[in-house]
This record gives structure tokens, sequence and C-alpha cells, in this order.
């Protein structure tokens, strides 16, 4: 069993827009990953088995309705598919730096079986937000953390 990838980690754009993934998560996308937009602004990375499986989500619900067809039309049209260099440098599109609002300062999380990437104010008011969420429970969330 995996653990996944876990972890919070704060890196910068050097000047080709590359970033470099922390050392703890470049193995599994050693020979390849896809990076691409995903909900509340970030980016994330997947290995290219995982992104292969939510592909195949993607597809399936976008027979449901044009809204659902316009989404994965984004969705896809953003991927880019990528190999990190010996250092564990990827390039970051331009387009996808602007959607994530990365300009120089780059969060990178782990979240279990991708990685995102944030602009680091942003993250901070979405990362207070859950843990006032995590401290006070509520609805949806009492079983959530055992």
């Amino acid at each position: 069993m995996s653990l996944g990838f876990l972890g919070e980690f704060q890196h910068s754009l050097d000047a080709k827009g590359r970033v470099i993934l922390p050392v703890e998560f470049r193995e599994p996308f050693a020979t390849g990953a896809v990076l691409t937009k995903v909900l509340d602004g970030c980016l994330a990375v997947y290995s290219e088995e995982e992104f292969e499986m939510l592909a195949e989500k993607v597809r399936e619900r976008a027979r449901a309705g044009a809204r659902q067809r316009q989404a994965a039309r984004a969705w896809f049209a953003s991927a880019r598919p990528f190999v990190p260099d010996k250092q564990g440098r990827f390039a970051i599109p331009q387009a996808l730096r602007e959607f994530a609002h990365l300009e120089r300062d780059v969060m990178i999380l782990g979240q279990d079986q991708r990685v995102e990437l944030w602009n680091p104010p942003q993250w901070r008011v979405v990362e207070a937000a859950a843990q006032a969420d995590i401290e006070g429970g509520g609805p949806g969330l009492e079983d959530m953390f055992i």
C-alpha cells in the first residue's frame, strides 16, 4: 500500500517558468506525468496512470450534456504531459501559470493521488478555511477524520 503524496513545500519558479518537485514526489513522476487545471484555481500533477483513470471518468461524464462536454474540453485542452529533468524540474506553461496566479513562489501540496500547485496567498486562504472546518466539525465532517 502506498501512502500517496503527502506534505506541503514551497518552491520558486525559475526564469524559464520551471518549478522543482520535492524529492519525495519525484520517483512516481520520473517516467512521465501530466499537469492540468483543476477546481479551486490550482494546478494538479498526476502520474500518467492516474491521469488516464481520471480521463476515463471525464470522458464518461462528458456524455451527460453540453456543460460537461465544455468542461471536458477545457480540462483536456489545458493538460500538458511532461517528464521532469534530472533535478526534478518541469516547465509550467504561461497559460497555466496565469490560471493559477503563479508568479514566483509556488506551494506544492501532496494530495494523496495527485500533487497540487497553488499560489501561496491563495493557498493560505483555502487552508485557513479548511482548518476552521476541521476544528469546528459540522455537517459532513463529523466522521471524516477519525
